[in-house]
């Protein structure tokens, strides 16, 4: 049964209060104007717009040979800031120590920094070579090497990400496309979920589920969600999915299995295979993906840490279709299973299940009000009738 194994060595997963970082901008551009000003920057910052993308423009700051603190403010409220390296860049001092506070507000506040390189090789940012080291020399001439050492290191970190070249588009108007469809992906999925807000005791919930999938081991885990029907398994698994999916290479969540599974099913192996199929296109997001039998979602998923989880599972050929052995799958992998059915996760090997029991007496009166008054406590002269009602737990069958 519940193997609660414990938590003082887990990774805690994020509390489901937590308040996420209060981002002024979406973006924040670092280039060098003369390069890009009126060319690729004006076309890249025009598609961000039409995407709803809000940007800081810095048109009305004055440049010095330092940046000043309404700029570094700007860096440290920007989620994201796009690098836009350019033959040029390393050229002006100023977009060296801007550069340099990029770096340090990515450690310090965890922003998401992404690079360009237009018509510049990365390998000629990274060390300084040919037109592009030239024009850091240049720069450099007459500071001090604890300021261009600082300098170097910005460089070579900025230059390590995995960016976009433009020499590897024929069409930079699909580069652009490219690059703000991106963004704009990266800020819906990194948008913090409000599905979940005002869940009567989902924290304990959590708590229990945190002791289970235990993100700090690299083995492949599987965990089962058990419990009678309507008494919040789906609501779990959507919560664990939302709060940890992150953390993986790959991840999806495939809902109301049972309904998706033939009755009676005249052909299993059929119905495997479009099972799996289903899977492997939610989770490498490709619509058009065809698998000729049931070996291909080891052979795809063997090498990358996943995230699968299953909801509403009530035959054995299903798991078998779509976590059949922990070897199908990555290091630190883990597979999740709701499900009705407790001989069906002891029959496919799961030791660590979660029983979800009924709510306590205070969180079904919770529940309960939640829905028939709008508040999570009685109205005046409903007392006694909630707390009869949630005496009875049959109510939240």
């Amino acid at each position: 049964m519940a193997s609660s194994s414990s938590s003082s060595s887990s990774l805690s997963l994020s509390p489901l209060s937590s308040s996420p970082q209060n981002w002024k901008y979406h973006v924040f551009p670092s280039f060098h104007g003369p390069d890009v000003r009126k060319s690729f920057l004006s076309h890249i910052l025009k598609e961000f717009r039409s995407k709803g993308i809000c940007l800081f423009i810095d048109n009305d700051i004055e440049r010095n040979k330092s940046i000043g603190r309404e700029l570094k403010e700007a860096i440290k409220g920007s989620k994201i800031t796009i690098v836009l390296l350019s033959k040029n860049y390393a050229s002006s001092s100023w977009c060296l120590n801007e550069l340099v506070e990029i770096m340090k507000s990515r450690t310090e506040f965890g922003q998401t920094v992404m690079t360009i390189f237009y018509e510049v090789d990365p390998t000629d940012v990274k060390k300084q070579r040919n037109d592009f080291g030239k024009a850091f020399r240049r720069t450099c001439k007459g500071k001090r090497k604890e300021e261009t050492e600082t300098w170097k290191k910005a460089l070579e970190s900025v230059a390590t990400n995995a960016g976009y070249h433009s020499n590897n588009w024929d069409n930079e108007a699909a580069m652009i496309e490219k690059i703000a469809t991106d963004v704009s992906n990266m800020l819906n999925n990194s948008a913090p979920s409000r599905d979940f807000d005002g869940l009567v005791g989902m924290g304990a919930h959590m708590k229990h589920m945190e002791s289970l999938i235990r993100l700090d081991l690299d083995e492949v885990r599987m965990i089962g969600i058990w419990g009678l029907p309507g008494i919040g398994k789906s609501t779990i698994a959507r919560i664990l999915f939302n709060q940890v999916s992150s953390s993986f290479q790959l991840s999806t969540i495939m809902l109301n299995i049972r309904g998706c599974y033939p009755r009676p099913c005249l052909d299993e192996y059929s119905a495997q295979l479009k099972l799996q199929n289903q899977m492997l296109s939610q989770m490498m997001n490709q619509k058009d993906i065809m698998i000729p039998h049931l070996g291909v979602a080891q052979e795809r998923l063997k090498d990358k840490r996943v995230l699968l989880v299953l909801d509403d599972v009530d035959r054995l050929g299903q798991l078998d279709a779509l976590a059949k052995e922990s070897r199908w799958f990555g290091p630190g992998s883990r597979i999740v299973i709701a499900t009705e059915d407790l001989r069906l996760l002891n029959a496919h090997g799961i030791n660590h299940i979660y029983k979800v029991d009924f709510p306590s007496t205070d969180e079904a009166l919770q529940i309960f009000c939640t829905y028939a008054f709008g508040q999570k406590c009685p109205k005046d002269g409903f007392t006694n009738l909630a707390q009869e009602v949630t005496s009875l737990p049959v109510a939240f069958l």
